[in-house]
């Protein structure tokens, strides 16, 4: 069973530009809840125990976020607030589960997962990347019941539109193994229109072997000068592993722009049937 998540948080975050110019963009709120969070609670419904950020310096905001008890204790003692008391207790049991590891520098995804080699465990682990939310189902916990059923890794997925192929890993189906659910054949990172494979885009769910490590450090820079978990998970396809592209159910959001961002949090406020 999977019970250990990583979560790349390392990045600048430009696209949010001039917001993320003093705060990190995982913290920014999305209809009055900080975009980390939502993370956070499809990890544990998913029955995750242990989740691993992986940070830079620059944003040690986030790791402060979670270890400001004076803070909380302080201002519960002169108010006895129930609201806040309600949120520092849930501060307390994400901290429980998070562990910290730093990327010096934005090396890519690939270099951000390499640097959690020593503390994973088991011969799968999930990996979340924080600008996709996915809303009214648990895409984390339908991959797991895939990867239990399958004994595979597993990606999530979704068509995009031609014009946008180039801000996805894109790949090709080798064959269906049911209407949701397909083995994947190449994946290629973030491909030009005319080169792009197919239109189906990995989103930022993934399930993903121990032995990615040993690929990984292998790696040269790609695109961007940045290791790219595509091209690992390529090279793992090419030795015969099997890597399942998952269509997910629920309502995909991407935070990562400013647009996006917007977007977002009127998306879940309607979900929510509440604005502030």
């Amino acid at each position: 069973m999977i019970k250990q998540a990583i979560i790349p948080l390392a990045g600048l975050g430009t696209r949010l530009l001039p917001l993320t110019s003093v705060f990190a963009k995982e913290l920014l709120p999305i209809n009055g809840k900080p975009g980390i969070e939502y993370i956070l609670d499809e990890c544990i419904n998913a029955g995750i125990k242990e989740v691993i950020f992986i940070i830079s310096k620059k944003k040690l905001m986030i790791k402060n976020y979670f270890y400001n008890d004076k803070f909380y204790k302080d201002i519960i003692k002169k108010k006895k607030d129930q609201r806040i008391i309600k949120e520092y207790k849930k501060i307390l049991k994400y901290k429980k589960m998070i562990k910290f590891v730093f990327q010096e520098k934005p090396l890519g995804t690939g270099d951000a997962v390499l640097k959690t080699k020593k503390f994973i465990k088991d011969k799968y682990f999930l990996m979340l990347l924080p600008d996709d939310l996915i809303m009214k189902s648990n895409c984390s916990k339908s991959m797991i019941s895939i990867h239990k059923k399958y004994n595979s890794s597993v990606m999530a997925s979704m068509k995009v539109n031609k014009k946008d192929v180039s801000r996805w890993g894109i790949y090709n189906i080798k064959k269906n193994i049911d209407k949701n659910n397909f083995i994947i054949k190449n994946v290629v990172e973030k491909p030009s229109i005319k080169s792009a494979p197919s239109k189906n885009a990995v989103i930022g769910r993934y399930i993903l072997p121990k032995t990615i490590f040993k690929k990984l450090s292998k790696l040269k820079p790609g695109s961007g000068k940045e290791i790219h978990i595509t091209d690992a998970i390529q090279s793992l396809i090419d030795e015969n592993y099997r890597f399942i592209g998952h269509n997910f159910n629920g309502k995909y959001l991407d935070c990562g722009t400013m647009k996006g961002y917007i977007n977002s949090t009127l998306e879940i406020a309607k979900i929510w049937n509440y604005v502030w």
